[in-house]
Order: C-alpha cells, then structure tokens, then sequence
C-alpha cells in the first residue's frame, strides 16, 4: 500500500498501534445488524491452537487483523500464519494490522510455520504477510523459503499465500510462483475509485496486473482474489471489478462485508444484506469465476481448505465436459 509517509513508532505499550491515524478524528459506523453475529472464541479447540501459535513465537492475521471468525476458525484448528513480522511499511484505512518500521526478518520463521502447521494437522494451510516495502524483494523470497519449509515437513499440506502487491519489486512476483504454492492469492480489497482513500499506497491495476501475471508464468496454478463491501462503492464498481479478475483469468472470488476495526478507520458506510451477498454470488458464477464466497462474514481465508477442494474438484469438472 505504498510509501506513505508516516511518523514512525512501533512501541504498542506507550505509543498507538496506529500513529497516522491519531490524528483522525472519530468515523462512526452504523449499528451491526443481526446478521453480523459471531460466536466468541474460548473453546478448548481455541485455546489449542492459540497455545500453538504462541509456543511457536508465530503472528497470525487471525489475531493482528481483528478477524471476525477467529473463534470458529481456531475451535478447528484452522490459523492463519502471517510472516514478516508484525508491522506493516503501508496505512490503509480499512486494516488493523500495526503500521511502522519493521525489524528485520526472523530467519527461523519459515521452520516454525512449518512446524505449526504439522502440529495443528492443517490438510490446507493459508500464509499471509504485512508490505514489506523496505525490503528489495519485498519479502517475496521469505515466501519461497515458508513454502519451502512447508513442503518438506508436511508433504501432502497444500498451500496458499496471500502475498501483497510487491509493487515495483522486480522479480518478486516470480520468485513466489516459482517456489509453487497451490493458491496464489492476491486481493484487491475494493473497487478502483476508493484505492486514494481506502488503499492510499497501492494501484489497482497494479494488482489485477500481477494476478495475471501469474497465470503467465504458471497457467495451472489457482488465482484468487477478494474485496469488501460497505465502503461505499456502487454495484456497478463491484461488477466491473469482477470483469477485470475475469479479464486476468482469476479462479476464486470472495466478497465479504468491510468491518471498521476502530473509530479511527474507515467508516461502515453500509451493512450489505445478506441477500445482495447471494445476487453478487450468483452474478459472479455466471461470468466465469470457478470459485466464489460471498457472504458478510466471508474472508480470504475462512474455510480455505475446504473452498480449496471445490476448487479444484470445479477445474476437473469443467475439463471433463
């Protein structure tokens, strides 16, 4: 999300998580309507998994991003690894995720996400990152050596990541795709007329870009992107968004309702009912996605296993007919 500049903390004990946006005054949101409802984590399935993640010294979107399936998702021992540390070089309006110079890369990181994995039995594991633009390659060989751990600790696990953009980092892109992780995820977060205020460091079609790109370099291997409802964008936005994913033969789409993590976000400025979620669904099958998740509870990877299975199983499908 691009090299904003910021006032530089990461001290969460006597500074805020977020120093570029104390200055904000407060955005309100509309009241969570009854369909916006999740089960509060505490179960001995959760306290399992997050006994795990700590014993293992390992940060997860689960928790930095404040999401809400947290509770569901580690009653299953289902965690979301983020890599690259904890604090993230961009600002976006919309994400809780800390913001600040990071710390250098943690070499061992990779063999504990391995480790994670065998011990949580993960059948699909899904691992994510903060922007790293400090780094040359933007983190993009971490990702390499993550799947390279993965692989060689947890043989039959498959693997998706949800890279960031690498803007302007050659090779990046490459470097990922060729190391082979099963999903290569992406997500575009919103439509192109709110990126100023919503994804202030990113390009849009920066984005669309390398997802096509990676289809360049490895036809075979799964795409997927996602983006937020509620920010204000228009349908019209929403189905063109799709037609841009289709245009650079992405697979999987999820569209999920936008959530402000604190009062010094991005407002809600509408709580999509569930029914519109159902028509974006049925819109976007019939232009072509083999995948989608739509819902307002949906994120990138909740239930990412088990998507992963009917992705695959739509693939063969379509090639026996």
């Amino acid at each position: 999300m691009g090299s904003t500049a910021m006032t530089i903390v990461h001290d969460t004990v006597s500074r805020p998580r977020h120093p570029e946006k104390a200055h904000r005054p407060d955005a309100g949101s509309p009241k969570k309507p009854d369909w916006i409802r999740v089960k509060a984590p505490g179960s001995a399935g959760f306290l399992a998994t997050q006994r795990i993640v700590r014993e293992n010294h390992l940060i997860t979107v689960c928790e930095e991003a404040g999401c809400p399936n947290i509770g569901e998702c580690w009653e299953k021992k289902h965690a979301t690894f983020m890599i690259l540390g904890d604090t993230c070089t961009r600002a976006c309006a919309f994400c809780n995720v800390k913001t600040g110079l990071p710390g250098a890369l943690d070499p061992q990181e990779p063999a504990q996400v391995a480790l994670a994995t065998e011990k949580l039995g993960l059948a699909h594991v899904v691992v994510t990152s903060v922007d790293r633009d400090d780094l040359a390659d933007g983190g993009a060989g971490h990702f390499a050596e993550t799947i390279h751990a993965i692989r060689a600790r947890c043989a039959s696990t498959t693997i998706e990541v949800l890279t960031p953009d690498f803007l302007r980092k050659d090779g990046a892109i490459e470097t990922v795709v060729t190391a082979r992780p099963d999903v290569f995820n992406h997500n575009l977060e919103t439509v192109p007329s709110h990126y100023l205020t919503v994804r202030p460091g990113a390009r849009y079609f920066a984005s669309v870009r390398l997802l096509q790109r990676v289809k360049e370099i490895d036809p075979g291997m799964f795409t997927k992107s996602g983006i937020m409802v509620g920010l204000g964008e228009e349908r019209n936005e929403v189905l063109q968004v799709m037609d841009d994913l289709r245009a650079a033969n992405v697979d999987f789409l999820t569209i999920g309702q936008y959530l402000q993590p604190t009062r010094k976000h991005h407002p809600v400025i509408r709580f999509v009912p569930p029914d519109e979620f159902e028509a974006l669904k049925s819109i976007a099958y019939s232009k072509g996605f083999l995948m989608v998740s739509a819902s307002p509870l949906t994120r990138s990877s909740h239930h990412a296993g088990d998507d992963f299975a009917q992705l695959k199983a739509a693939r063969e499908g379509g090639a026996a007919r």
